[in-house]
């Protein structure tokens, strides 16, 4: 008779399945227009798929296995969520031009996390930055704007249906970028010592998060994205310039 095979990843693994079950919970509610329940739960998605990862790096049952399913249910809660509830709430007016760009979140963070697994053993090395937009910033992005911005009408209704499309072209061109975003700090000292600007900005954006009550959210996402991108473009047009200033020095000797 076969035994049931107990291992220490398999309290890490059962977090990750309780990712999926929020994702698939904020799934139905969508469909039943609780928008709000909807997004409490892809936020219990989120915190979960938080709580894996450190208990998995707490017992050292870090494993393939684990990344593998992380990110299959990551893509639901994060990804098919999200986009469903973009669909619901505002796309579904767009006929198969809505369904199109409603789908962009999802289609964009499933080829982020293929991409981010078979780069696994790169990324290990630099701990600091993610390559392309983690898929849960996004739909945090995404669902903050959702639940915050346009229920309050804080811009007319032309320039809403404007930055409601650009939004999606933003958040889902992030995560397949190359663009270097920076990993949230660990509330420790070492963390701090080595980014003490990041941690800085990063405990800010959280208080005024708790203090408006979710409504700062999303203007600091859109910091998040703006800034990450800006420093990237600085970089590459350094990298650009630099090698044709060294060949000018080398003609001029």
């Amino acid at each position: 008779m076969a035994k049931l095979r107990i291992t220490k990843s398999l309290v890490p693994n059962l977090l990750t399945l309780v990712n999926l079950f929020a994702g698939f919970s904020a799934i139905v509610y969508i469909s039943k227009g609780d928008i709000e329940r909807g997004a409490i739960f892809i936020l219990i998605a989120a915190i979960f798929d938080m709580l894996d990862g450190v208990m998995a790096r707490l017992i050292n049952a870090t494993s393939e296995f684990g990344a593998e399913l992380d990110s299959l249910c990551d893509v639901v809660s994060f990804g098919v969520a999200p986009s469903f509830m973009l669909y619901q709430v505002f796309f579904v007016n767009y006929n198969e031009i809505g369904i199109l760009f409603a789908a962009l979140p999802a289609l964009a963070g499933a080829s982020r996390l293929a991409r981010f697994n078979i780069q696994l053993t790169d990324l290990v090395e630099d701990k600091l930055y993610f390559k392309g937009l983690p898929i849960p910033s996004a739909a945090l992005t995404i669902v903050s704007y959702i639940i915050f911005i346009l229920p309050n009408n804080y811009i007319s209704e032309s320039i809403t249906v404007f930055s409601t499309f650009a939004l999606v072209i933003l958040v889902a061109y992030a995560m397949i970028s190359d663009i270097k975003f920076d990993n949230i700090p660990r509330p420790n000292k070492k963390s701090f010592n080595e980014r003490p600007v990041v941690s800085i900005i990063f405990a800010i954006g959280l208080v005024a998060s708790v203090v408006s009550k979710g409504v700062f959210v999303f203007p600091f996402m859109i910091f998040y994205i703006v800034v990450s991108t800006i420093r990237h473009i600085v970089r590459f047009w350094k990298l650009d310039v630099e090698p044709e200033e060294e060949i000018d020095d080398a003609e001029d000797d």
